[in-house]
């Protein structure tokens, strides 16, 4: 389902589907709090990359992962 925002349409599914990796992902290692509630910074960095470009949701998460751990100082667990 397309969504417009602004000027741009938005993939909302798309969006959704690497939030929900990004976001397990991150609540497993300890990084976000493990609630039900929508962590609005990750979600703006899903939104942006999504903005410049990347429609792979496989990427999308994995670069939103990478951009919040490193705007927390956070290190990630191999």
């Amino acid at each position: 389902m397309l969504v417009e925002r602004g000027m741009q349409a938005m993939n909302v599914e798309l969006v959704s589907d690497a939030y929900a990796i990004a976001a397990n992902y991150l609540r497993r290692s300890g990084a976000i709090p493990d609630t039900l509630v929508t962590n609005e910074r990750l979600l703006g960095i899903i939104v942006k990359l999504l903005q410049h470009g990347e429609f792979n949701k496989i990427r999308l998460a994995n670069r939103a992962i990478t951009r919040f751990e490193a705007q927390s100082g956070a290190r990630a667990v191999a």
